[in-house]
C-alpha cells in the first residue's frame, strides 16, 4: 500500500512529506522500532507501568505519547528532563497528565471500529504494538 510517511508520524514532531511503499507488516515493523526506541528511553526514569501512542486523525492528538510511570516521582523527573530533550531533530515538549487510567480516555467505538467523529474525536485512538514486542518490553520489566 502507498502511505504518506507523515500519516505514520507517531510522535508530533515527526514529519516527512514523501510517500513510501510499505505493506501491513513492514508498517508494524516501523512502529515497533519507533515505540521501543521511545518506551527504552523513557524506561531510563523509572519502571514503566504502560506505554501509549495516539493515532487519532485529530492533529491535538496524533502521535501523542502517554507514559504511565510506577511511581509519580518517576514522572516527575522525566517531564522535567525531557523538556530539555530533543527527538528527531525537535524539542520534546512533556508535561504531568490528569489521567491515571488509561481505559477511561480510550474511544470504545474506534476500539469497536466504529467512531465516525474522525479528527473531531477527543478520546485516544491507541495504536497497538505487535504481540512480540509487547511480551519483551512489558516482559522484561516483571522479571
Amino acid at each position: 500500500m502507498s502511505v504518506p510517511l507523515a500519516a505514520l508520524a507517531f510522535f508530533p514532531c515527526f514529519f516527512l512529506f514523501i510517500v513510501v511503499q510499505m505493506d501491513d507488516t513492514e508498517l508494524q515493523q516501523f512502529y515497533d522500532e519507533f515505540f521501543e526506541e521511545v518506551y527504552v528511553e523513557l524506561e531510563k526514569y523509572g519502571e514503566i507501568e504502560e506505554m501509549n501512542v495516539c493515532d487519532n486523525l485529530g492533529d491535538h492528538l496524533v502521535g501523542n505519547v502517554y507514559v504511565k510511570f510506577r511511581y509519580e516521582e518517576d514522572a516527575e523527573k522525566a517531564v522535567n528532563e525531557l523538556n530539555n530533550r530533543w527527538f528527531n531533530g525537535r524539542p520534546v515538549h512533556a508535561e504531568l497528565s490528569p489521567v491515571t487510567d488509561f481505559r477511561e480516555a480510550c474511544c470504545r467505538q474506534y476500539e469497536m471500529g466504529e467512531c465516525t467523529r474522525g479528527g473531531f474525536c477527543n478520546f485516544m485512538h491507541l495504536k497497538p504494538i505487535s504481540r512480540e514486542l509487547r511480551r519483551e518490553l512489558y516482559g522484561r520489566s516483571r522479571r
